[in-house]
């Protein structure tokens, strides 16, 4: 489930809906694997739990051609500071 997730937002940064410049979506999509790569290393149910909610909710507004710039903040506040 995590990485299907991880997979349609690299994909998604990728519309042309995003009026991002070549040089933003890799930025972009370094940022989200960052995101994912200190994700995967969490073994706490709840905290993988919020980040595919996050997740889910950052693809959503990619969907609808927007960018998500305080969910990619609230992603590394999970994955860096879990609540315990």
């Amino acid at each position: 489930k995590v990485l299907s997730l991880y997979r349609q937002l690299l994909r998604s940064l990728n519309s042309p809906k995003l009026q991002l410049s070549y040089a933003s979506r890799l930025a972009k999509k370094a940022e989200v694997k960052t995101i994912f790569l200190f994700g995967s290393e969490e073994i706490s149910k709840h905290n993988v739990a919020d980040l595919i909610r996050t997740g889910k909710y950052a693809l959503s507004q990619l969907k609808q051609g927007k960018i998500p710039n305080n969910t990619t903040q609230s992603i590394k506040s999970q994955c860096l500071f879990p609540r315990h």
